[in-house]
């Protein structure tokens, strides 16, 4: 592991690329303790947390715990990243119905970028009526002692520039990083509340409200869950493929075996990422409409309720078939074998090569689909199981092993790129 952990800083664009991360991550957790100007902090956590420290925020804590505690201390960063993944998510389901963005969406390069141009722009949109919406409903407490309207107009813009700046970030970890930008700042969020989860435990536990029993069981069901994200993870169904032979000149191109890797698993964590983003929208349209009805839904939706755990597991299965859709395509997969002379044995070139994949993809991915929905919905079980009320189980801990296992995953294709010993077998 150590030798490994070196090789990574001996190869110089890789050591670049990872202190880069870290660089990001450290500006990140800055400026989540940047207070926005006109805002009392002091009124915003008793009225989130109460004034004995006793949870009372509801869908606004649950929110927190993505914004890595910035939303408690309403710093610029307040809003997290949450307004670009609803955009994301808004684009991505557009491209089903409306064939100029599914064109847009096949041109390759250049079409992504026109998508990732149009989601910036709904990104800010998105931004704009959000911290509207959370600025009122702070304004309620007396959060805005003087509400004032260059007060109201520096706070919308302070909140919508740190949802933009955070947008950047994350394309330019893409960019010039390793990993998945959006993942890696959730997983950052999360982490940096990990020390506060501990010793609030501690504290619980010294208190004797939870025993001894108690954290052994969690303890070894967390141990479970991230036994079982590496399992799944890693499983991969593979999909025999040869290529014919060809002479060209004299020189005999083919002949190979290989295989199609056909993860069990391929959306990642993205699925339980925008699960919960959809299902953060109901607090929020209830800060932004002063309505009886906006406020009942949020209540009924509100994390914890019956309502909320069937939501949430079937958004999280729908949204894992939905992004394996996204990434894996079995016509694009399908051409390229045929461009490229290969074939499936047993299997003829074409729309019955589409088709095989395809049922394949289902069948694979109903595993992938039904773990992450467990996994998702574990935490409502181990909280009444165990008695220890932890925010970074179940959910939390599968986006920090899955984030962190694809940024490896990434880190070991550079390292065996150039033939250093990577960290997985």
């Amino acid at each position: 592991m150590l030798s490994s952990l070196k090789n990574v800083f001996k190869v110089r664009e890789l050591r670049n690329r990872v202190l880069f991360v870290l660089g990001v991550m450290v500006v990140y957790r800055i400026g989540a303790h940047i207070p926005v100007p006109g805002v009392d902090i002091g009124i915003v956590q008793d009225m989130m947390f109460g004034a004995n420290g006793e949870g009372a925020g509801g869908a606004l804590e649950f929110f927190d715990m993505f914004a890595g505690g910035a939303l408690s201390n309403f710093s610029v960063f307040a809003m997290s990243i949450t307004p670009y993944i609803t955009a994301s998510i808004i684009l991505q389901l557009l491209q089903v119905v409306i064939p100029q963005l599914e064109e847009l969406a096949r041109q390759g390069r250049e079409g992504k970028k026109k998508i990732a141009k149009y989601t910036r722009y709904l990104t800010v949109v998105l931004a704009v009526i959000q911290s509207i919406g959370i600025t009122t409903y702070i304004a309620q407490f007396g959060a805005v002692p003087d509400a004032s309207m260059f007060d109201w107009i520096s706070i919308i813009i302070s909140l919508t520039a740190g949802t933009a700046i955070l947008m950047w970030l994350g394309e330019q970890i893409n960019e010039h990083g390793i990993g998945n930008g959006i993942s890696i700042l959730i997983f950052t969020s999360i982490i940096a509340r990990f020390p506060m989860e501990l010793a609030e435990t501690w504290t619980l536990f010294r208190a004797g409200t939870i025993t001894v029993f108690n954290l052994v069981l969690f303890a070894i069901l967390a141990v479970m869950i991230v036994a079982g994200i590496v399992f799944i993870q890693q499983g991969e169904r593979r999909i025999p493929v040869q290529y014919s032979k060809r002479i060209v000149g004299r020189k005999v191109y083919g002949g190979r075996s290989t295989h199609i890797p056909m993860k069990v698993n391929q959306a990642g964590v993205m699925p339980v990422i925008f699960a919960s983003s959809v299902l953060l929208f109901p607090g929020v349209l209830s800060q932004i409409l002063p309505f009886e009805w906006a406020e009942g839904l949020a209540t009924l939706i509100q994390p914890g309720s019956t309502l909320y755990m069937v939501l949430y597991g079937t958004l999280t299965f729908f949204f894992t078939y939905f992004y394996t859709a996204i990434t894996f395509n079995p016509e694009e997969v399908a051409e390229n074998m045929k461009e490229q002379g290969g074939f499936i044995p047993g299997i003829r070139p074409g729309r019955a090569t589409i088709d095989y994949l395809d049922k394949i993809l289902v069948r694979v991915t109903l595993v992938g689909a039904v773990f992450l929905t467990v996994v998702a919905l574990l935490p409502f079980a181990m909280r009444p199981l165990t008695g220890v009320d932890i925010a970074f189980g179940g959910t939390s801990l599968l986006i920090m092993v899955g984030v962190a296992l694809q940024t490896m995953q990434e880190i070991e294709s550079h390292l065996l790129m150039r033939h250093y010993e990577g960290f997985m077998e």
